[in-house]
Protein backbone atom coordinates (compact mmCIF):
# COMPACT_ATOMS: atom_id res chain seq x y z
CA UNK A 1 0.00 0.00 0.00
CA UNK A 2 1.08 3.59 -0.85
CA UNK A 3 4.67 3.72 -1.82
CA UNK A 4 6.65 0.87 -0.35
CA UNK A 5 9.85 2.60 1.12
CA UNK A 6 7.58 5.73 1.10
CA UNK A 7 7.60 5.39 5.33
CA UNK A 8 11.41 5.64 5.48
CA UNK A 9 11.78 7.92 3.06
CA UNK A 10 9.16 10.84 3.90
CA UNK A 11 7.97 12.91 6.86
CA UNK A 12 4.39 12.49 8.23
CA UNK A 13 2.78 16.16 6.94
CA UNK A 14 0.63 17.83 9.46
CA UNK A 15 -2.17 19.97 8.70
CA UNK A 16 -1.43 23.97 8.67
CA UNK A 17 -2.98 26.14 11.02
CA UNK A 18 -4.38 29.64 11.33
CA UNK A 19 -1.87 31.34 14.01
CA UNK A 20 -3.56 31.58 17.37
CA UNK A 21 -4.01 35.12 17.49
CA UNK A 22 -5.90 35.47 13.76
CA UNK A 23 -8.08 32.78 14.45
CA UNK A 24 -9.59 33.98 17.89
CA UNK A 25 -10.80 36.67 16.10
CA UNK A 26 -13.58 34.88 14.31
CA UNK A 27 -15.29 31.47 14.86
CA UNK A 28 -14.39 30.18 11.18
CA UNK A 29 -12.58 26.87 10.67
CA UNK A 30 -8.97 27.64 10.90
CA UNK A 31 -7.18 23.76 9.99
CA UNK A 32 -5.99 24.29 6.28
CA UNK A 33 -6.60 21.19 4.85
CA UNK A 34 -3.67 19.32 2.72
CA UNK A 35 -3.14 20.16 -1.03
CA UNK A 36 -2.98 17.57 -4.08
CA UNK A 37 0.99 16.65 -4.26
CA UNK A 38 1.05 16.96 0.01
CA UNK A 39 -1.99 14.44 0.27
CA UNK A 40 -0.36 12.21 -2.22
CA UNK A 41 2.75 12.05 -0.10
CA UNK A 42 1.47 11.52 3.09
CA UNK A 43 -0.55 8.67 1.67
CA UNK A 44 2.76 7.20 -0.06
CA UNK A 45 4.02 6.64 3.84
CA UNK A 46 0.86 4.03 4.45
CA UNK A 47 3.10 0.67 4.70
CA UNK A 48 2.09 -3.11 3.53
CA UNK A 49 2.00 -3.82 6.95
CA UNK A 50 0.36 -6.81 6.25
CA UNK A 51 -2.15 -6.57 9.02
CA UNK A 52 -3.99 -2.92 8.99
CA UNK A 53 -4.68 -2.11 12.73
CA UNK A 54 -5.63 1.18 11.55
CA UNK A 55 -9.05 -0.21 10.36
CA UNK A 56 -9.90 -2.19 13.44
CA UNK A 57 -8.72 1.18 15.41
CA UNK A 58 -11.46 2.66 13.04
CA UNK A 59 -15.13 2.31 14.36
CA UNK A 60 -16.67 2.41 11.13
CA UNK A 61 -14.08 -0.02 10.01
CA UNK A 62 -12.60 2.50 7.27
CA UNK A 63 -10.78 0.90 4.26
CA UNK A 64 -7.88 3.05 5.18
CA UNK A 65 -5.06 1.25 3.30
CA UNK A 66 -6.95 1.00 0.39
CA UNK A 67 -7.96 4.85 0.03
CA UNK A 68 -3.95 5.82 1.40
CA UNK A 69 -3.28 3.63 -1.96
CA UNK A 70 -5.57 5.28 -4.21
CA UNK A 71 -4.66 9.27 -2.71
CA UNK A 72 -0.41 8.40 -3.48
CA UNK A 73 -1.37 7.32 -6.90
CA UNK A 74 -3.96 11.13 -7.55
CA UNK A 75 -7.09 9.13 -7.88
CA UNK A 76 -8.99 11.03 -6.00
CA UNK A 77 -12.74 9.89 -6.97
CA UNK A 78 -11.56 6.31 -6.37
CA UNK A 79 -10.48 6.52 -3.29
CA UNK A 80 -13.86 9.35 -2.52
CA UNK A 81 -16.02 6.03 -3.44
CA UNK A 82 -13.71 3.48 -1.20
CA UNK A 83 -14.41 6.49 1.72
CA UNK A 84 -17.57 6.56 1.28
CA UNK A 85 -18.16 2.62 1.20
CA UNK A 86 -17.94 2.90 5.10
CA UNK A 87 -18.42 6.28 6.52
CA UNK A 88 -21.42 8.58 5.70
CA UNK A 89 -19.97 11.99 6.40
CA UNK A 90 -15.79 11.72 6.35
CA UNK A 91 -16.23 15.29 6.30
CA UNK A 92 -17.18 15.16 9.89
CA UNK A 93 -15.73 12.89 11.20
CA UNK A 94 -12.26 14.11 9.22
CA UNK A 95 -12.42 17.53 10.82
CA UNK A 96 -13.65 16.07 14.84
CA UNK A 97 -12.51 12.44 15.10
CA UNK A 98 -9.49 12.16 17.19
CA UNK A 99 -8.36 9.28 15.32
CA UNK A 100 -8.46 6.14 17.29
CA UNK A 101 -7.14 4.85 13.62
CA UNK A 102 -3.65 6.83 13.85
CA UNK A 103 -3.06 5.51 17.20
CA UNK A 104 -3.79 1.74 16.05
CA UNK A 105 -1.34 2.76 12.75
CA UNK A 106 1.92 0.02 12.40
CA UNK A 107 3.93 2.94 11.58
CA UNK A 108 2.80 4.76 14.92
CA UNK A 109 5.31 1.56 16.85
CA UNK A 110 8.46 3.32 16.44
CA UNK A 111 7.91 6.74 14.18
CA UNK A 112 4.78 9.33 13.54
CA UNK A 113 2.04 7.39 12.25
CA UNK A 114 0.56 8.27 8.70
CA UNK A 115 -1.66 11.28 8.92
CA UNK A 116 -4.81 9.10 8.43
CA UNK A 117 -7.57 11.83 9.20
CA UNK A 118 -5.76 14.36 7.27
CA UNK A 119 -6.02 12.41 4.19
CA UNK A 120 -9.71 12.14 4.80
CA UNK A 121 -10.29 15.94 5.01
CA UNK A 122 -8.15 16.11 1.44
CA UNK A 123 -10.49 13.60 -0.31
CA UNK A 124 -13.97 14.44 1.33
CA UNK A 125 -13.30 18.31 0.55
CA UNK A 126 -11.89 17.17 -2.48
CA UNK A 127 -15.47 15.43 -3.76
CA UNK A 128 -17.53 18.09 -2.79
CA UNK A 129 -14.91 20.92 -4.63
CA UNK A 130 -15.05 18.30 -8.10
CA UNK A 131 -19.27 17.97 -7.58
CA UNK A 132 -18.39 14.21 -7.43
CA UNK A 133 -20.70 13.56 -3.88
CA UNK A 134 -24.62 13.12 -5.29
CA UNK A 135 -27.49 12.08 -4.06
CA UNK A 136 -27.82 8.18 -4.24
CA UNK A 137 -31.53 7.18 -5.24
CA UNK A 138 -33.05 3.62 -4.68
CA UNK A 139 -33.70 1.69 -7.42
CA UNK A 140 -37.09 0.73 -5.95
CA UNK A 141 -39.40 1.92 -3.48
CA UNK A 142 -40.15 -0.64 -0.84
CA UNK A 143 -43.20 1.29 0.74
CA UNK A 144 -41.95 0.83 4.17
CA UNK A 145 -42.39 3.90 6.47
CA UNK A 146 -39.63 4.32 9.53
CA UNK A 147 -39.70 7.28 11.92
CA UNK A 148 -36.44 7.99 12.87
CA UNK A 149 -36.09 10.29 15.80
CA UNK A 150 -32.92 12.48 16.68
CA UNK A 151 -30.63 14.12 13.95
CA UNK A 152 -27.30 13.43 15.52
CA UNK A 153 -24.92 11.68 13.39
CA UNK A 154 -26.25 8.79 14.41
CA UNK A 155 -29.92 9.45 13.02
CA UNK A 156 -28.59 11.46 10.17
CA UNK A 157 -26.81 8.07 9.17
CA UNK A 158 -29.34 5.78 9.80
CA UNK A 159 -32.22 7.64 8.34
CA UNK A 160 -29.44 7.74 4.96
CA UNK A 161 -28.56 4.50 4.60
CA UNK A 162 -32.76 3.15 5.18
CA UNK A 163 -33.81 5.96 2.34
CA UNK A 164 -30.94 5.03 -0.16
CA UNK A 165 -32.40 1.16 0.73
CA UNK A 166 -35.87 2.26 -0.63
CA UNK A 167 -37.51 3.18 2.42
CA UNK A 168 -40.04 5.76 3.44
CA UNK A 169 -37.82 7.76 6.02
CA UNK A 170 -39.10 10.97 8.29
CA UNK A 171 -36.67 12.14 10.22
CA UNK A 172 -37.89 13.96 13.59
CA UNK A 173 -36.09 16.58 15.34
CA UNK A 174 -37.10 18.42 18.11
CA UNK A 175 -34.75 21.75 17.22
CA UNK A 176 -35.05 23.91 14.87
CA UNK A 177 -32.33 23.06 12.39
CA UNK A 178 -30.69 19.41 12.21
CA UNK A 179 -27.83 18.29 13.47
CA UNK A 180 -27.71 17.64 17.08
CA UNK A 181 -24.68 18.39 19.24
CA UNK A 182 -22.95 18.80 15.83
CA UNK A 183 -24.96 21.75 15.16
CA UNK A 184 -25.33 22.96 18.62
CA UNK A 185 -22.33 21.42 20.44
CA UNK A 186 -19.43 21.63 18.62
CA UNK A 187 -18.08 25.31 18.08
CA UNK A 188 -18.23 26.58 14.41
CA UNK A 189 -14.66 27.44 14.47
CA UNK A 190 -13.94 23.24 14.44
CA UNK A 191 -16.57 22.25 12.14
CA UNK A 192 -18.61 24.89 9.65
CA UNK A 193 -22.33 24.43 9.83
CA UNK A 194 -22.69 24.66 5.83
CA UNK A 195 -21.33 21.09 6.02
CA UNK A 196 -24.42 19.77 7.94
CA UNK A 197 -26.61 22.08 5.59
CA UNK A 198 -24.77 20.45 2.46
CA UNK A 199 -25.62 16.97 3.14
CA UNK A 200 -29.38 17.69 4.36
CA UNK A 201 -29.81 18.84 0.74
CA UNK A 202 -28.35 15.87 -0.23
CA UNK A 203 -30.13 13.07 1.96
CA UNK A 204 -33.69 15.66 0.80
CA UNK A 205 -33.12 14.56 -2.61
CA UNK A 206 -32.37 10.99 -1.55
CA UNK A 207 -35.95 11.07 -0.19
CA UNK A 208 -35.51 11.61 3.83
CA UNK A 209 -38.61 13.58 5.19
CA UNK A 210 -36.71 16.17 7.76
CA UNK A 211 -39.53 17.08 9.86
CA UNK A 212 -38.14 19.91 12.67
CA UNK A 213 -39.20 21.63 15.75
CA UNK A 214 -41.52 18.27 16.75
CA UNK A 215 -40.33 16.49 20.41
CA UNK A 216 -41.77 13.04 20.08
CA UNK A 217 -43.34 12.35 23.00
CA UNK A 218 -44.61 16.06 23.40
CA UNK A 219 -45.91 16.92 20.26
CA UNK A 220 -46.38 14.15 18.47
CA UNK A 221 -47.44 11.02 20.66
CA UNK A 222 -45.14 7.72 21.07
CA UNK A 223 -48.55 6.15 20.51
CA UNK A 224 -49.14 7.86 17.15
CA UNK A 225 -45.74 7.38 15.88
CA UNK A 226 -46.21 3.49 16.11
CA UNK A 227 -49.38 3.32 14.64
CA UNK A 228 -48.25 5.30 11.56
CA UNK A 229 -44.43 3.88 11.11
CA UNK A 230 -43.79 0.12 10.46
CA UNK A 231 -40.33 0.42 12.40
CA UNK A 232 -38.95 3.67 14.67
CA UNK A 233 -35.60 4.33 15.35
CA UNK A 234 -34.65 5.92 18.37
CA UNK A 235 -30.90 7.89 18.03
CA UNK A 236 -32.04 11.13 20.57
CA UNK A 237 -28.42 11.44 21.94
CA UNK A 238 -27.06 11.44 25.74
CA UNK A 239 -28.16 15.07 26.56
CA UNK A 240 -27.94 14.76 30.46
CA UNK A 241 -25.15 16.87 31.35
CA UNK A 242 -23.32 15.22 35.23
CA UNK A 243 -24.07 18.10 37.52
CA UNK A 244 -21.72 19.29 40.59
CA UNK A 245 -23.60 19.26 43.75
CA UNK A 246 -21.33 21.34 46.11
CA UNK A 247 -21.87 23.77 47.93
CA UNK A 248 -22.91 27.45 46.44
CA UNK A 249 -24.22 25.59 42.94
CA UNK A 250 -27.16 27.68 42.75
CA UNK A 251 -25.38 30.82 41.97
CA UNK A 252 -25.58 32.71 38.97
CA UNK A 253 -22.87 32.30 36.64
CA UNK A 254 -22.30 28.43 37.01
CA UNK A 255 -23.93 26.39 33.86
CA UNK A 256 -23.46 24.02 32.23
CA UNK A 257 -21.19 23.46 29.02
CA UNK A 258 -24.37 22.56 26.67
CA UNK A 259 -25.83 26.05 27.66
CA UNK A 260 -23.03 28.16 26.91
CA UNK A 261 -22.51 26.64 23.36
CA UNK A 262 -25.20 26.24 21.73
CA UNK A 263 -26.10 29.82 22.07
CA UNK A 264 -22.91 31.22 20.52
CA UNK A 265 -23.49 28.30 17.46
CA UNK A 266 -26.80 30.40 17.39
CA UNK A 267 -25.32 33.65 17.10
CA UNK A 268 -22.83 32.68 14.65
CA UNK A 269 -25.93 31.84 12.26
CA UNK A 270 -27.25 35.00 12.69
CA UNK A 271 -30.05 34.32 15.77
CA UNK A 272 -30.63 36.64 18.20
CA UNK A 273 -29.90 35.67 21.59
CA UNK A 274 -31.06 37.52 24.73
CA UNK A 275 -29.75 36.89 27.42
CA UNK A 276 -26.73 35.15 25.98
CA UNK A 277 -23.92 33.34 28.57
CA UNK A 278 -20.94 35.66 27.78
CA UNK A 279 -17.28 35.29 28.92
CA UNK A 280 -16.20 38.60 27.55
CA UNK A 281 -14.12 40.49 30.53
CA UNK A 282 -14.38 37.50 32.91
CA UNK A 283 -12.44 35.00 34.64
CA UNK A 284 -13.63 31.94 33.49
CA UNK A 285 -12.76 28.50 34.99
CA UNK A 286 -14.09 25.39 32.92
CA UNK A 287 -14.29 22.25 34.81
CA UNK A 288 -13.85 18.94 32.89
CA UNK A 289 -10.76 18.35 30.74
CA UNK A 290 -12.19 16.65 27.62
CA UNK A 291 -13.86 17.90 24.51
CA UNK A 292 -16.15 19.94 25.69
CA UNK A 293 -14.20 21.42 27.90
CA UNK A 294 -11.82 22.28 25.27
CA UNK A 295 -14.55 23.37 23.22
CA UNK A 296 -15.37 26.01 26.06
CA UNK A 297 -11.77 27.19 26.02
CA UNK A 298 -11.75 27.91 22.87
CA UNK A 299 -15.16 29.82 22.79
CA UNK A 300 -14.35 31.96 25.92
CA UNK A 301 -10.60 33.38 24.40
CA UNK A 302 -12.94 34.15 21.35
CA UNK A 303 -15.65 36.00 23.38
CA UNK A 304 -12.72 38.29 25.28
CA UNK A 305 -12.33 36.48 28.56
CA UNK A 306 -10.28 38.02 30.87
CA UNK A 307 -8.55 34.34 31.46
CA UNK A 308 -9.79 30.96 31.67
CA UNK A 309 -8.38 28.79 33.45
CA UNK A 310 -9.62 24.78 33.34
CA UNK A 311 -9.39 21.68 36.14
CA UNK A 312 -9.18 18.04 35.38
CA UNK A 313 -10.31 15.73 38.55
CA UNK A 314 -7.78 13.15 37.10
CA UNK A 315 -4.00 13.71 37.01
CA UNK A 316 -2.00 14.43 34.46
CA UNK A 317 -1.48 11.54 31.92
CA UNK A 318 2.32 11.43 30.45
CA UNK A 319 3.85 13.54 27.57
CA UNK A 320 4.33 10.68 25.77
CA UNK A 321 2.73 6.96 25.92
CA UNK A 322 4.85 3.67 26.44
CA UNK A 323 3.70 2.88 23.01
CA UNK A 324 5.23 -1.30 23.52
CA UNK A 325 2.29 -1.57 26.34
CA UNK A 326 -0.85 0.22 24.46
CA UNK A 327 -0.48 0.01 20.58
CA UNK A 328 -3.20 -0.19 19.47
CA UNK A 329 -5.35 0.80 21.41
CA UNK A 330 -5.69 4.22 22.73
CA UNK A 331 -3.27 5.58 24.56
CA UNK A 332 -3.64 7.63 27.91
CA UNK A 333 -1.37 10.85 27.05
CA UNK A 334 -1.49 14.16 27.57
CA UNK A 335 -3.42 15.78 25.00
CA UNK A 336 -3.30 19.84 24.10
CA UNK A 337 -6.33 20.90 21.79
CA UNK A 338 -6.18 24.02 19.30
CA UNK A 339 -7.93 25.50 22.20
CA UNK A 340 -5.67 25.42 24.65
CA UNK A 341 -3.06 26.99 22.32
CA UNK A 342 -5.12 30.29 22.08
CA UNK A 343 -5.06 30.64 26.10
CA UNK A 344 -5.99 28.73 28.72
CA UNK A 345 -3.75 27.48 32.20
CA UNK A 346 -4.64 24.17 33.19
CA UNK A 347 -4.76 21.96 36.12
CA UNK A 348 -4.83 18.26 37.41
CA UNK A 349 -5.84 16.47 40.30
CA UNK A 350 -8.12 19.18 41.63
CA UNK A 351 -11.80 19.20 43.24
CA UNK A 352 -13.70 21.67 43.54
CA UNK A 353 -15.40 21.78 47.02
CA UNK A 354 -17.61 24.59 46.74
CA UNK A 355 -18.43 27.86 45.10
CA UNK A 356 -18.53 31.21 47.42
CA UNK A 357 -19.64 34.65 46.21
CA UNK A 358 -22.35 37.49 46.87
CA UNK A 359 -25.16 39.43 45.59
CA UNK A 360 -26.91 35.48 44.12
CA UNK A 361 -23.84 35.34 41.83
CA UNK A 362 -20.12 33.37 41.73
CA UNK A 363 -17.57 35.13 42.64
CA UNK A 364 -14.79 32.06 43.46
CA UNK A 365 -14.59 29.02 43.47
CA UNK A 366 -12.49 27.17 46.01
CA UNK A 367 -10.94 23.90 45.21
CA UNK A 368 -8.01 21.24 47.13
CA UNK A 369 -5.41 18.73 45.58
CA UNK A 370 -6.23 15.05 45.70
CA UNK A 371 -4.44 11.74 44.97
CA UNK A 372 -5.75 8.76 43.36
CA UNK A 373 -4.99 5.61 45.83
CA UNK A 374 -6.35 1.55 46.06
CA UNK A 375 -7.69 0.92 48.73
CA UNK A 376 -7.88 -2.23 50.63
CA UNK A 377 -10.64 -3.76 47.40
CA UNK A 378 -8.05 -2.69 44.87
CA UNK A 379 -10.34 -0.31 44.02
CA UNK A 380 -9.13 3.43 42.93
CA UNK A 381 -10.41 6.14 45.31
CA UNK A 382 -10.12 10.10 45.30
CA UNK A 383 -8.24 10.86 48.67
CA UNK A 384 -7.86 15.00 49.50
CA UNK A 385 -4.47 15.73 50.19
CA UNK A 386 -4.55 18.00 53.67
CA UNK A 387 -3.48 21.69 53.34
CA UNK A 388 -3.77 22.27 49.51
CA UNK A 389 -7.04 23.81 49.89
CA UNK A 390 -7.05 27.47 47.34
CA UNK A 391 -9.27 29.17 45.86
CA UNK A 392 -9.75 30.76 42.27
CA UNK A 393 -11.69 33.95 41.70
CA UNK A 394 -14.53 32.90 38.83
CA UNK A 395 -16.88 35.38 37.15
CA UNK A 396 -18.22 32.35 35.23
CA UNK A 397 -17.88 28.40 35.92
CA UNK A 398 -18.52 26.46 32.98
CA UNK A 399 -19.00 22.85 33.78
CA UNK A 400 -17.92 20.32 31.10
CA UNK A 401 -17.68 16.94 33.44
CA UNK A 402 -19.32 14.50 30.75
CA UNK A 403 -23.16 13.55 30.15
CA UNK A 404 -24.83 11.00 31.89
CA UNK A 405 -27.37 9.83 29.61
CA UNK A 406 -30.25 10.39 27.79
CA UNK A 407 -32.69 12.95 28.98
CA UNK A 408 -35.67 12.02 30.95
CA UNK A 409 -38.64 12.88 28.72
CA UNK A 410 -42.41 11.72 27.77
CA UNK A 411 -40.82 9.86 24.65
CA UNK A 412 -39.08 7.37 26.86
CA UNK A 413 -41.89 7.17 29.69
CA UNK A 414 -44.59 6.50 26.52
CA UNK A 415 -42.48 4.08 25.18
CA UNK A 416 -41.94 2.43 28.31
CA UNK A 417 -38.67 0.67 26.51
CA UNK A 418 -35.91 -0.96 28.86
CA UNK A 419 -33.15 0.82 30.22
CA UNK A 420 -29.57 -0.53 31.24
CA UNK A 421 -27.86 0.22 34.70
CA UNK A 422 -26.66 3.67 33.65
CA UNK A 423 -30.11 4.70 32.33
CA UNK A 424 -29.36 4.39 28.50
CA UNK A 425 -31.98 2.95 26.32
CA UNK A 426 -31.46 -1.27 26.59
CA UNK A 427 -30.64 -2.71 22.99
CA UNK A 428 -27.39 -4.94 21.76
CA UNK A 429 -25.66 -4.62 18.85
CA UNK A 430 -26.53 -7.31 16.70
CA UNK A 431 -30.10 -6.47 16.49
CA UNK A 432 -30.09 -2.68 17.62
CA UNK A 433 -33.81 -3.71 18.97
CA UNK A 434 -35.41 -2.74 22.27
CA UNK A 435 -38.12 -4.48 24.27
CA UNK A 436 -40.52 -2.57 22.28
CA UNK A 437 -41.66 -4.36 19.18
CA UNK A 438 -40.67 -2.52 16.16
CA UNK A 439 -38.33 -0.20 18.24
CA UNK A 440 -34.67 0.21 17.83
CA UNK A 441 -32.08 2.31 19.59
CA UNK A 442 -28.56 3.38 18.29
CA UNK A 443 -25.90 6.09 19.02
CA UNK A 444 -25.68 7.95 22.41
CA UNK A 445 -28.86 7.04 23.63
CA UNK A 446 -28.66 3.44 23.27
CA UNK A 447 -24.20 3.32 24.17
CA UNK A 448 -23.48 6.25 26.58
CA UNK A 449 -21.79 9.66 25.41
CA UNK A 450 -19.31 8.96 22.68
CA UNK A 451 -17.52 9.81 19.80
CA UNK A 452 -19.13 10.93 16.29
CA UNK A 453 -18.11 7.96 14.57
CA UNK A 454 -18.96 5.54 16.81
CA UNK A 455 -22.59 6.76 16.35
CA UNK A 456 -21.92 6.92 12.43
CA UNK A 457 -20.97 3.22 13.04
CA UNK A 458 -24.56 2.79 15.41
CA UNK A 459 -26.42 4.43 12.78
CA UNK A 460 -25.54 2.11 9.53
CA UNK A 461 -25.43 -0.97 11.63
CA UNK A 462 -28.82 -0.25 13.14
CA UNK A 463 -30.23 0.99 9.62
CA UNK A 464 -29.61 -2.81 8.17
CA UNK A 465 -31.25 -4.42 11.19
CA UNK A 466 -34.37 -2.58 10.67
CA UNK A 467 -33.93 -3.26 6.92
CA UNK A 468 -33.68 -6.78 7.91
CA UNK A 469 -36.88 -6.56 9.99
CA UNK A 470 -38.99 -4.93 7.33
CA UNK A 471 -37.62 -7.10 4.34
CA UNK A 472 -36.56 -10.16 5.84
CA UNK A 473 -32.69 -10.10 4.57
CA UNK A 474 -30.81 -6.47 3.75
CA UNK A 475 -27.74 -5.51 1.04
CA UNK A 476 -27.06 -2.90 3.60
CA UNK A 477 -23.59 -2.93 4.41
CA UNK A 478 -22.80 -3.20 8.60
Amino acid sequence: MGKITGFMELQRIQEALLPAAERVRNYREFVLALKDDAASKQGARCMDCGIPFCQSGCPVNNVIPDWNDLVYRQQWRTALDVLHSTNNFPEFTGRICPAPCEAACTLNINDDPVGIKSIEHFIIDKGWEEGWVVPLLPATRTGKRVAVIGSGPAGLACAQQLARAGHDVVLFEKADRIGGLLRYGIPDFKMEKHLIDRRMAQMSREGVDFRLGIEVGKDLPAEQLLAEFDAVVMAGGAEQSRDLPVPGRELGGIHFAMEFLPQQNRVVVGDAVPGQIMATGKHVVVIGGGDTGSDCVGTSNRQGAKSVSQFELLPQPPEQEEKAMVWPYWPVKLRTSSSHEEGCRRDWAVATKRFEGGHGKVEKLVAARVEWQQDANGQMKMVEMPGTEFDLKADLVLLAMGFVGPVQNDLLEQLGVERDPRSNVKANTDDYRTSVPKVFAAGDMRRGQSLVVWAIREGRQCARAVDEFLMGSSELPR
